[in-house]
């Protein structure tokens, strides 16, 4: 089946990325003043690192049918969980971002437990870090077809993440048939497949 990754290689708008050492905070927020009338473009912003990047199609396409996937499952497995979106996540001097997705499961917090990154240019060394500093429980990056994942663990006196083959919150959630069905051509087939999966699960 032709998948929408190959179809899709040329990403002109999505491929547009900068990323700066040494901006200060007032710089970061003088700058995001500038931007605030420019569409499809999103800036992040860690501990002196800044990213200003480009918002196309197909970042959207994963994004949009990714949170859909997510969504039937939510329904099929009967799981409780709130949308937080993509607001803004905020320290003050240190750090200011939006997630493409997040969740809260159960009830609703302060700190979303899950954020999920589309990623279509690579991303600074602080991708990370920005989540770190905030405390979310667990990050997901999708790049190049392929979801990472990432668990929030104690060590020594800080915490840090480490890499997971499967969720936290969402341990029965297929991770490798979710990469698949995201990047399928039929958006209808790829929810079918999540169907016929879990439906009787």
């Amino acid at each position: 089946m032709v998948q929408l990754l190959s179809k899709l290689s040329l990403k002109p708008i999505d491929s547009q990325y900068f990323v700066k050492q040494c901006v200060s905070w007032e710089q970061f927020k003088t700058l995001q003043s500038a931007f605030a009338e420019i569409g499809n473009v999103r800036l992040m912003y860690c501990e002196g690192v800044l990213e200003i990047m480009g918002i196309g199609r197909f970042h959207e396409m994963i994004c949009a049918m990714l949170g859909m996937l997510l969504g039937q499952y939510f329904l099929l497995r009967r799981v409780a969980f709130i949308p937080t979106g993509a607001y803004t996540q905020s320290i003050d001097g240190k750090t200011e971002f939006q997630a493409d997705l997040s969740f809260n499961f159960e009830t609703e917090k302060d700190i979303s437990d899950l954020c999920i990154e589309v990623v279509i240019t690579s991303g600074s060394i602080k991708k990370l870090k920005k989540y770190q500093l905030r405390q979310v429980p667990e990050v997901w990056f999708w790049e190049d077809g392929k979801i990472s994942i990432y668990i929030l663990k104690d060590a020594e006196k800080e915490s840090e993440y480490i890499q997971s083959e499967q969720s936290l919150f969402l341990p029965d959630l297929d991770i490798q048939h979710l990469e698949k069905c995201l990047v399928m051509d039929s958006q209808l087939e790829a929810m079918q497949a999540f169907e016929e999966k879990y439906s009787g699960f």
